[in-house]
């Protein structure tokens, strides 16, 4: 009888997991269990948010991509280490269960929450598909709603938007909505002349704290020219439905509060009783958890000792995970076949942040670009990254330099569907 393989999760790690092991184990039987029959491609949901991109785009099939791969649609609600089990829910509430030979974890992370009042009733997240349909539709919907009313204060709070977190995700957030807002303000004449403000605010003491100087100076200098407010070493103290008040004391009006602060591991991790490291599972240089050799695990929900720099965990990016996930799956079939384990190295090939428009900040390889050049070098990486739909997303690219998107309201996602504290998806 051929092993079994469970791989849970379809993010970077689990996906190119499973893509590996078509290729390493051909003979074993691997099953893929995930929420969605896709695999999304994160690093590019801005431009979903900010209508420049369809949302099939950037969502991979997995049956098509991974034919030989069985898929289970349902979330895992918990792991039996000792018996070799997985159980999980479907998307109709059935509970289905698979004893395993092999286990790779690749769960993912989900919105790291901080405990400030209003921002779990009020804050709008951005980790799927459902996050940024809902927030495109929703500063689509506050721009029209404030091109029709005539009340001074309820126009600025409905033009007023304000992104919490100044990583890589609340940058592009900002970059990208705020050029959306310019389309839109010129589909509405009665916003000719309202300011429409876009707020980036970050406790850190610069954008993008965790690149190079260089790279967040690009950043910074793009989103001022444009107005975008930068306040670095702030952020939100409490939220309300219609105001919020900064760190600093002031209150801004708006409804709109778009939380891009962090994300946390997957809840599954806590309860797995397997040791963990900053909440993220244990795991050695060859993504083995310690005690359990058939157990592996990889990407976000995994602190895979950094060997480039010892002492520390690889960070949860998607450029680790989708080497994790290659690793993981050679290991799998290495340890199936009685041979030695490889072990996780990878340097940081070097960045990239898209800014919209003509503007980007990246440094491949460490050298530092901007403008066109960086631009180019963004958008050449992404489609070489994206596992398919290449050909639709270079054509909605050329397409948008001739007729800019035009936006309206789809009403598929409301409020009730994606609360904050529920969103979850693989990390970027």
């Amino acid at each position: 009888m051929s092993a079994r393989i469970v791989i849970v999760g379809a993010g970077f790690a689990g996906y190119h997991a499973a893509r590996g092991l078509a290729k390493h184990a051909p003979d074993a039987e691997v099953v893929l269990i995930n929420p969605t029959d896709y695999f999304l491609y994160l690093p590019l949901l801005p431009e979903v948010g900010s209508g420049n991109l369809e949302p099939r785009r950037i969502c991979v099939s997995l049956p098509d991509r991974l034919p030989g791969t069985r898929l289970v649609l349902g979330t895992v609600t918990r792991v039996d280490v000792s018996a070799q089990r997985v159980e999980w829910v479907d998307a109709e509430g059935r509970a289905g269960h698979l004893e395993y030979d092999r286990l790779v974890l690749a769960a993912g992370s989900v919105n790291k929450l901080l405990p400030i009042p209003g921002v779990a009733d009020y804050a709008h997240g951005f980790r799927g598909i459902s996050e940024a349909l809902y927030l495109r539709d929703h500063i689509t919907r506050q721009l029209e709603l404030a091109a029709a009313t005539d009340d001074r204060a309820e126009r600025d709070e409905r033009c007023t938007f304000v992104v919490v977190g100044a990583g890589y995700t609340g940058t592009e957030v900002a970059a990208q909505g705020q050029l959306f807002t310019d389309r839109l303000v010129r589909q509405l004449p009665a916003l000719r002349d309202q300011r429409v403000r876009w707020v980036l605010a970050d406790l850190a003491d610069r954008l993008l704290p965790e690149l190079s100087k260089h790279l967040s100076g690009t950043a910074e200098r793009v989103l001022r020219r444009r107005g975008v407010e930068i306040r670095t070493g702030q952020s939100v103290e409490r939220a309300g439905a219609d105001c919020l008040r900064m760190t600093d004391g002031e209150d801004i009006a708006t409804r709109s509060l778009i939380w891009c602060v962090g994300v946390r591991p997957d809840p599954l991790v806590e309860q797995l009783a397997l040791p963990t490291e900053r909440g993220r599972l244990q795991v050695d240089v060859t993504l083995q958890v310690p005690g359990h050799p058939n157990v592996f695990a990889c990407g976000d929900c995994a602190a895979v000792p950094d060997v480039t720099r010892p002492g520390t965990v690889t960070g949860m990016t998607a450029q680790h995970a989708q080497r994790q996930g290659v690793l993981a799956a050679g290991n799998v079939a290495a340890s199936l076949a009685g041979r030695p384990l490889g072990r996780y190295a990878h340097h940081d090939l070097g960045f990239l942040v898209d800014l919209g428009g003509t503007a980007a900040a990246a440094n491949p390889l460490h050298v530092p670009l901007g403008g066109l050049p960086a631009k180019a070098v963004t958008r050449g990486y992404h489609l070489l990254s994206l596992p398919g739909n290449r050909a639709r997303v270079a054509a909605d690219w050329a397409l948008n330099v001739v007729r800019p998107p035009r936006a309206v309201q789809l009403g598929l996602v409301d409020a009730g569907r994606v609360p904050l504290e529920c969103t979850e998806s693989p990390a970027l």
